[in-house]
């Protein structure tokens, strides 16, 4: 079966064509490091990049994170042999696969098929899937792509640039705010209007999150393109914490330690969930259903929610580290 509580608050993506970067990759401390043939990659350099790629999963420790390929698309002729030769050299080392623009459930049945033939054959232990949402029509079928091969899916990423490209959305910076997104206040006494920005991905998002929660799958945020903008990192990431995300992508080093802030619990959040836990506990011996903990009504919801903290929080616990404040 897929595994199912991974750390994903950090998937940093490596091109595989950039060897340094490979080098330096397993230490960058992502909680996933994923190895990319796909959009990083030139069409001249996707057979080296394989290489480089295979290279790297055989020579280096990768103990420090999982790791991933982002294969090539489906509709491209580098599929099939990103699968046969990156899996059956170096399969053994992998954890996931990810799978861009998935539309449809016959994508990730495809690429299950390929594994299952591969692990056999080499006697490999099962490989994961992530599927990127990206496509109109990937979000049209968000649901049956979810329920799909639940004994290897693990993870959804919303990829906010094709998906953008894909609905012709107009956008500014990949995964940032557009000013044209936006809502004007009524007039005030003064006679003044007040224009509030909107967020354009709420509706994807939101919607690929429930999809992933309802079937087991961990919904994950996709890139922030402006490097240089860490605040607007943060914005971002924040927003899709919020919605329910629980990682976000790193396309460059620097953003790997901002997601890991973002997505690991506060102390405050910590405490707080045993709180909850320790209360709901004390009530239900009393016979209570609810409880009020610090002039709030606290409830079976809390606790859920109160247990989801300290599941995560125990997790950045076996690492080495909380990683935040």
């Amino acid at each position: 079966m897929a595994v199912k509580n991974r750390l994903h608050r950090s998937e940093l993506a490596v091109p595989g064509s950039n060897r340094r970067m490979l080098e330096k990759a397993p230490d960058a401390g992502a909680d996933i490091v994923f190895l990319d043939l796909e959009d990083a990659v030139a069409p001249d350099d996707k057979e080296p990049a394989r290489a480089n790629i295979i290279e790297a999963l055989q020579t280096y420790d990768w103990s420090k994170c999982a790791v991933s390929i982002r294969m090539n698309g489906l509709d491209t002729y580098w599929a099939y042999r990103d699968l046969v030769e990156v899996v059956e050299a170096a399969g053994d080392k992998l954890d996931t696969v990810l799978i861009p623009k998935v539309g449809s459930a016959a994508d990730v049945l495809f690429v299950a098929t390929m594994l299952s033939q591969i692990e056999a054959y080499k006697g490999f232990r099962q490989i994961n899937i992530h599927v990127l949402i990206e496509t109109a029509m990937g979000m049209a079928n968000v649901e049956e792509i979810a329920r799909t091969c639940p004994e290897r899916m693990e993870a959804m990423v919303f990829g906010v640039a094709d998906y953008a490209a894909s609905v012709r959305a107009r956008t500014t910076n990949i995964g940032g705010a557009n000013p044209d997104y936006g809502v004007l206040t009524d007039t005030d006494e003064n006679g003044v209007r007040g224009y509030h920005w909107g967020d354009q991905w709420h509706f994807g998002i939101s919607r690929m999150v429930a999809a992933c929660r309802a079937y087991g799958l961990r919904p994950i945020d996709g890139p922030f393109g402006d490097f240089n903008d860490p605040e607007g990192f943060r914005a971002a990431a924040r927003r899709a914490a919020a919605l329910g995300c629980e990682g976000k992508w790193a396309i460059h080093p620097s953003q790997v330690a901002l997601c890991n802030e973002i997505f690991t619990p506060t102390e405050k959040e910590v405490s707080l969930a045993y709180r909850i836990i320790e209360s709901m506990q004390q009530a239900a011996k009393e016979g209570k259903g609810a409880v009020s903990l610090d002039g709030r009504l606290i409830d079976a919801a809390s606790i859920r929610m109160a247990e989801n903290v300290v599941r995560q929080i125990k997790q950045i616990e076996l690492r080495g580290g909380i990683g935040r404040g």
